[in-house]
């Protein structure tokens, strides 16, 4: 964007984009958007790549003009019948503190009712338990990964 100043106005705005960007990275959010001089700007990382940033001058009830199309869905897992699931926006742990061993590893077997992991939301600890029993076949996630709603963490057949 190129406002009054010309290439000021570029580099201060390329400033600001590279300040949220870093916000984003040290609190592990998703996304973050700002609104300044009229300006909002929104800058979102999907699946844990690098940050997208959209930025729109502000009219009233106008949506935010994206930077990039979408990505087309990958197959993750999240159709497989034995997917086990994220109940919550969080960060994931494979096990119970840092150091420790997983509490799962892929071709081990898991009881019903076992915990395989923890999501962290709001600070608090949320075991995620085996919705069965069965060999894990795949871990889809890494220890201390972001993660949303409804993703896919492991496959269990």
């Amino acid at each position: 964007m190129v406002g009054k100043n010309g290439n000021n106005d570029r580099a201060l705005e390329t400033a600001w984009i590279r300040e949220l960007a870093g916000i984003l990275e040290e609190t592990r959010l998703t996304e973050i958007e700002v609104e300044k001089d009229g300006v909002r700007l929104r800058v979102s990382r999907q699946g844990g790549g690098a940050p997208i940033v959209a930025a729109a001058p502000q009219p009233a009830a106008q949506p935010i003009a994206t930077a990039a199309p979408a990505a087309a869905p990958t197959s993750n897992g999240g159709d497989h019948p034995g997917a086990v699931k994220s109940p919550m926006v969080g960060t994931a742990y494979l096990s119970s503190s840092p150091g420790a061993p997983a509490f799962v590893s892929e071709g081990g077997q898991v009881s019903e009712g076992q915990t395989v992991m923890i999501v962290e939301a709001m600070k608090t600890m949320n075991p995620i338990t085996a919705p069965r029993s069965g060999k894990v076949t795949k871990i889809l996630v890494s220890d201390a990964q972001p993660v949303e709603f409804d993703e896919p963490l492991m496959i269990i057949e």
